[in-house]
């Protein structure tokens, strides 16, 4: 199975053609692309006079990829389409930096543009145990039921960044509460701040209340549930789901 797929930026030849799949490059273990200005020595050729001619080098690696800035003054960003605003940046000269993302987006800047190289990561290696080991089962980092309330209102925080705006704003408790009342129709400001108070604890952000030291008083507290919960994948975009469906009973 190839390990990449690169999609090269679209050009106006890209409107005509009905399958852009024929564009694209696959890449096996262990093979390299050279993009940039000059046809003569890269593999894919970007004709934009804002590119080096030999701006950089995309290598295969089992189930991840490695980028190369070969151009002497850009830096490039390598962002994830799918996730909440996260990315890495390649500075120039970089050689061989790893990229953790299964769907990315090399960002070129280009003399005022930005062009946009894509590349995917379909492969994916799962550990294959030959049994159970002896002894207790790990405790989950994070224990989060989706049938509950608070997992509705972690939710509505979260969904303005999983629809694809990854510096949204955090929704607002009046917000959220009219985001969950139409499947929570009891859903008030005080419940809600109760379930994002809960959840700080629970994940836990700050001390329970039974503790001796509850710790000094977490300040952006929405932010920082929405951030971890993105970081972990605590919610996916598939989870949203929770938002159209009636809330249950459970927690308040």
């Amino acid at each position: 199975m190839y390990s990449i797929i690169v999609v090269p930026p679209p050009t106006t030849e890209d409107e005509h053609r009905p399958d852009r799949s024929a564009a694209q490059f696959r890449l096996a273990p262990g093979e390299r692309l050279s993009f940039g200005r000059s046809a003569r020595d890269n593999t894919l050729a970007i004709p934009h006079e804002g590119v080096s001619r030999r701006a950089g080098e995309i290598a295969a690696q089992g189930a991840f990829w490695v980028l190369s800035n070969l151009s002497a003054h850009q830096t490039y960003v390598v962002e994830n389409p799918e996730g909440a605003g996260e990315h890495i940046k390649v500075g120039p000269g970089r050689l061989d930096a790893p990229v953790p993302f299964e769907f990315s987006r090399i960002v070129l800047p280009a003399a005022g543009d930005l062009l946009p190289l894509e590349v995917w990561a379909p492969r994916h290696d799962y550990l294959r145990s030959p049994g159970a080991l002896d002894g207790a089962t790990t405790t989950p980092a994070f224990s989060v039921d989706r049938t509950k309330r608070y997992f509705a209102v972690l939710a509505a925080l979260c969904e303005p960044r999983l629809r694809g705006e990854p510096h949204a704003p955090i929704p607002t408790v009046d917000q959220v509460v009219d985001r969950l009342r139409p499947i929570w129709p009891s859903a008030g400001r005080a419940n809600v701040q109760w379930n994002i108070d809960y959840l700080a604890v629970k994940l836990p952000l700050k001390p329970g209340p039974d503790t001796a030291d509850t710790g000094p008083r977490l300040n952006g507290k929405k932010e920082s549930l929405v951030s971890l919960a993105l970081r972990f994948d605590l919610v996916l975009e598939s989870d949203l789901t929770v938002l159209t469906a009636p809330v249950p009973g459970g927690v308040q």
